[in-house]
C-alpha cells in the first residue's frame, strides 16, 4: 500500500467493531465501519447494555427485599393493609429508560469515531472477494467499497426453534423483552444457561412467577459446580420453581397466555415465555464461504489467536467467530486484528486470563483455570474455598450466600484463577484477575493490605490459606 493509507472496511459496529475501527485510525488507516442497526450493534442497544441496566433495577428490588433483615421497614413490610408490596415495578418505564440509555451509549460511540475520522454508513455489508465490500445502504441504493482490509464482526442471532417462534408479545426472546409494558404475572423461561439464569433471576426479582425449565441436571451447566448449587438453592429459597431434566418441544400462545410442552409430554402454563435456547452466528448470505473463509460445522467463523481467518487480508473478531461471546473478548479481538494487520505491536489472544461473570443474583465471576481441570490433573493445583457467610462485611450487609474460591499451582503458589459468588462478583473478581495475569502467588497476594472489613477482605483470606510453610 505504498502512498497512500491502508483502507480498513468494518462489517458490524458492535464492541468488535468499534474498537478494531478507534485502533484503524488511530494507526493511521482510512476506516469505514457498516453497520446496520446503531452503533454498539447488539451489545448496546438490545443484549448486554439492556440486560445489565434492567438487572441493575432487580438488584435494587433483591436489597429491598431483603432489608428487613437489616431492621428496615416498609409500608406493607409489616401487613400494612394500605399497602400489598413493599416496593412495585413500573416495567413500562424501567424499559423506556432501559431503551434510552441504550440509545444514547450508542450515539455516545458514534459521536466518538466520528471524531476520530472514521466513517459510518448504515446498511448491511458483504464481501465481494477479500477486497472489496458490497453495502446495501438502509435508506436505499448501494456501494462497493476498496479493502486492504476487512473485520467482519457480525455479532449472533438468539437461536429460534421452528415449533416456538417467537411473536414478540407472548413468545419472546432476550431481544424483544424491552418492550414489555407490565411484568409477566408467570414467566416460562426455556434454557438455563447464562442468559436464562440471568433473566429468570431479574423477572423473580421484579416480581414474576419464574419458572426454569433446564434440559439439564442443574442450572448453569458448565459453570463452577459450587456456584451453581448456590444459585439453585438461591432461586427455590426465593419461591421459584426449578425443572431439571425438561427438555421443552414446543411453545404456543393460548388465549393471553403461552403453554410449553415437553419432550415427555407435560405442559408448562404461563402468561409469558422467554426462548433462551442459545445463540446462532450471523454468517450466512455474507459471502464468507465464497471469498474462502473458512466456517466451522457451527457456522461459526474460524479464527487464529490474532484474530486471521483463513482468508488472505480478511479478520474476524466477536460472537460470530464462537471464540468467548463476551464484549470484552469481542473488543479485544477487533484491537488485536488491526494491531497484526496494520503492523503494530500485538501479543496474540490468552482466553485463560480472560475475567467472566455471570450476573444472576448473587452474581458468579470466574477467572483462569477452573476447579474441574485441577481436579483431572490437567493443572497441578490445590484448590482453597471461603464462604463470605464468615466475613464481616458480610454479615454487616446481611450476606448469607456466596463465597471465594482459589486454585494455586502446587508447590509454587501461583494463582492459577479463581471463582467469587457474591454480589458485585464482578467487581471482586479483580485482584484474582490481577493475580493470574501478572503470575503472583498466593503470598504476593495475601501480603497486599486490604480494607477491614470488606468483602475483598476474603480473597487475601483465601490466599493466606493457602500459603504452605517453608
Amino acid at each position: 500500500m505504498p502512498g497512500r493509507a491502508p483502507r480498513v472496511v468494518v462489517i458490524g459496529g458492535g464492541p468488535g467493531g468499534y474498537e478494531a475501527a478507534l485502533v484503524a485510525s488511530q494507526l493511521g488507516a482510512e476506516t469505514t465501519v457498516v453497520e446496520r442497526a446503531g452503533m454498539g450493534g447488539s451489545t448496546v442497544l438490545t443484549d448486554v447494555v439492556p440486560s445489565k441496566t434492567l438487572i441493575s433495577v432487580a438488584e435494587v428490588m433483591n436489597s429491598a427485599a431483603e432489608a428487613e433483615e437489616l431492621g428496615l421497614r416498609f409500608p406493607g413490610s409489616d401487613g400494612d393493609p394500605e399497602t400489598k408490596e413493599p416496593i412495585t415495578v413500573d416495567l413500562g418505564r424501567v424499559n423506556a429508560r432501559v431503551r434510552k440509555l441504550a440509545e444514547a451509549q450508542s450515539a455516545d460511540i458514534e459521536r466518538r469515531l466520528a471524531a476520530e475520522g472514521v466513517r459510518v454508513l448504515r446498511g448491511s455489508g458483504a464481501l465481494d472477494g477479500t477486497e472489496r465490500v458490497a453495502v446495501e445502504l438502509s435508506d436505499g441504493g448501494s456501494e462497493v467499497l476498496d479493502a486492504d482490509i476487512t473485520l467482519v464482526s457480525t455479532g449472533s442471532s438468539p437461536r429460534e426453534m421452528d415449533s416456538a417462534r417467537p411473536d414478540g408479545e407472548r413468545i419472546l426472546t432476550w431481544k424483544q423483552l424491552y418492550q414489555l409494558e407490565s411484568i409477566p404475572e408467570r414467566l416460562v423461561v426455556v434454557g438455563s444457561g447464562v442468559t436464562g439464569a440471568e433473566f429468570a433471576s431479574a423477572y423473580d426479582a421484579l416480581g414474576s412467577d419464574v419458572v426454569l425449565v433446564s434440559s439439564r441436571d442443574r442450572v448453569l451447566p458448565g459453570q463452577d459446580g459450587d456456584a451453581a448449587e448456590v444459585i439453585e438453592e438461591v432461586f427455590r429459597r426465593r419461591g421459584m420453581e426449578l425443572m431439571g431434566r425438561s427438555r421443552a418441544k414446543a411453545a404456543r400462545r393460548e388465549g393471553d397466555g403461552v403453554v410449553v410442552t415437553l419432550e415427555d409430554g407435560r405442559e408448562v402454563r404461563g402468561s409469558h415465555c422467554l426462548m433462551a435456547v442459545g445463540s446462532v452466528p450471523n454468517t450466512v448470505g455474507i459471502g464468507l464461504e465464497e471469498a474462502g473463509v473458512q466456517l466451522s460445522e457451527s457456522g461459526h467463523v474460524e479464527v487464529d489467536r490474532v484474530s486471521r481467518t483463513s482468508a488472505r487480508g480478511v479478520y474476524a473478531a466477536g460472537d460470530c467467530t464462537g471464540v468467548l461471546p463476551l464484549a470484552s473478548v469481542a473488543a479485544m479481538q477487533g484491537r488485536t486484528a488491526m494491531w497484526h494487520a496494520l503492523g503494530d505491536a500485538v501479543s496474540p489472544l490468552r482466553l485463560r486470563k480472560v475475567s467472566a461473570n455471570i450476573f444472576t443474583a448473587p452474581e458468579i465471576a470466574t477467572v483462569g483455570w477452573t476447579q474441574e481441570q485441577v481436579e483431572s490433573g490437567e493443572v497441578d493445583g490445590e484448590v482453597l474455598m471461603l464462604p463470605l457467610a464468615g466475613n464481616a462485611r458480610a454479615k454487616m450487609l446481611g450476606i448469607r450466600d456466596g463465597f471465594v474460591k482459589l486454585f494455586a499451582s502446587t508447590g509454587s503458589g501461583r494463582v492459577l484463577g479463581g471463582v467469587v459468588c457474591a454480589p458485585r462478583a464482578s467487581e471482586l473478581i479483580f485482584p484474582v484477575a490481577l493475580a493470574v495475569e501478572h503470575g503472583l502467588t498466593v503470598d504476593q497476594v495475601a501480603h497486599a493490605f486490604t480494607v477491614y472489613p470488606s468483602l475483598s477482605g476474603s480473597v487475601a483470606e483465601a490466599a493466606r490459606r493457602l500459603h504452605v510453610a517453608t
